[in-house]
């Protein structure tokens, strides 16, 4: 399967924006309240929402580092390069997409349609060290790839050491 080039979209920082780090932990919560209703018959608690109530896990993320560039891999099994948006934001880099699915089946007997939506959205902080203008991003077979290149003041430098006197 071929590799499909993703846009990394840049904008500037807002004054006084800040990373919602307690995002997926409010979006876990409500979670289990569904289910908790669920189990009695309940609504789901709608009216607590902070947020959509369809989300999606948070992707499962790697991380490496080699002398001259970051790697991010994103797993997104069932998603295409189209259901993913990567942008930049100062020197927070964000990871949305939103996965819809739907099935049919139909026989004798019974007719099932099943739909479900999806939204996630994961932020990093970027190190000092990434040339944010050649960050690329590349999708293939489910993994999306953010390579970030260290900038040439971040790359290693041997220092001779030498005997005294």
């Amino acid at each position: 399967m071929a590799k499909t080039s993703v846009p990394v979209k840049q904008t500037a920082a807002a004054p006084g924006t800040t990373v919602d780090v307690w995002r997926p932990f409010r979006s876990e919560i409500e979670r289990m309240f569904d289910r908790f209703a669920n189990g009695f018959g309940l609504a789901p608690f709608a009216g607590a929402r902070f947020e959509s109530p369809f989300t999606l896990p948070s992707p499962a993320v790697d991380i490496t580092e080699n002398e001259t560039a970051f790697t991010l891999s994103a797993e997104l099994p069932g998603m295409t390069e189209k259901d993913v948006e990567l942008s930049l934001t100062g020197d927070t880099l964000s990871i949305k997409g939103e996965k819809r699915q739907e099935r049919e089946e139909k026989d004798e007997n019974f007719h099932l349609t099943e739909r479900s939506y999806g939204a996630f959205q994961r932020s990093f902080l970027l190190p000092e060290s990434v040339d944010r203008e050649k960050i690329s991003a590349e999708f293939a077979n489910g993994v999306l790839t953010v390579t970030m290149p260290k900038t040439a003041l971040a790359a290693p430098k041997k220092i001779e050491v030498k005997a005294a006197g």
